[in-house]
């Protein structure tokens, strides 16, 4: 049986049953960049450096004497991306399952919330073999592929060089040049410098969400004397004293 038939079951208890359905394909609730065809006004905002003056709201301007432009709600679809990090370091687990596994639980979660028609997924699987870039499409069939390609990702063996996930992240930014949500799913165990710039320029154009996923064992260890340890990265060993 292949590896990805026997996590549909747990994979579709994931999913949302829909009692009632809304009429019409574009329901006008996703931010716009600039004003098009089908854009209407949203709230009013205090003005920052770099917004457009020609969305200026002088109503609420001269209301509280402080600048104040107004979004806009674009008549459009929802694009997502996903980051997922399937390297040695997600293999680990010690409780009910591994981190790769509540991994792809995070990414289901996601894709069922946001499944819709219309809107377009997109996940870059990180791995020992680099980056796999799984183009944005629509429709629960290409959502269903995109899981069983993540689940179906070989384990990286210790030793294998792998991305960091703010080389994946800057990749992805290159990938997702629309306007949307971009979810990082990983468990964040590479230096931060690496990762957090990255992070924060896809936050700047992006709705970024950023999943951790940890271990119990990650954040303290049991009082059981000497406990040899493998990097599963670097195939590494070491005694620890626990006590």
């Amino acid at each position: 049986m292949r590896p990805y038939l026997m996590a549909e079951p747990a994979l579709r208890r994931l999913e949302l049953t829909i009692t009632r359905r809304l009429d019409g394909l574009l329901q006008g609730e996703h931010l716009g960049l600039v004003p098009g065809p089908g854009s209407e006004p949203a709230e009013s905002r205090p003005y920052q450096p770099g917004d457009d003056v020609r969305r200026m709201d002088w109503n609420v301007t001269a209301r509280t004497n402080e600048p104040h432009v107004r979004d806009l709600v674009a008549d459009r679809e929802l694009e997502i991306w996903a980051l997922l990090d399937a390297t040695a370091s997600m293999d680990f687990g010690t409780v009910a399952m591994e981190k790769r596994e509540l991994a792809l639980s995070a990414l289901a979660a996601i894709g069922f919330l946001t499944q819709r028609t219309g809107n377009r997924i997109g996940v870059h699987l990180l791995h020992g073999g680099g980056v796999k870039a799984l183009p944005a499409r629509t429709g629960r069939p290409h959502l269903m592929a995109l899981l069983q390609a993540a689940f179906a990702l070989p384990r990286t063996q210790p030793g294998v060089s792998e991305p960091l996930i703010g080389v994946a992240a800057d990749q992805l930014g290159r990938t997702a040049r629309r306007r949307g949500l971009v979810v990082v799913v990983s468990d964040f165990l590479d230096p931060p410098p690496t990762w957090e710039q990255p992070l924060r320029a896809l936050a700047a154009r992006h709705q970024l969400l950023a999943v951790e996923v940890v271990d119990p064992r990650e954040l303290s260890l049991p009082d059981v004397g000497i406990l040899t340890l493998v990097d599963p990265e670097t195939g590494r060993r070491r005694e620890v004293a626990t006590g």
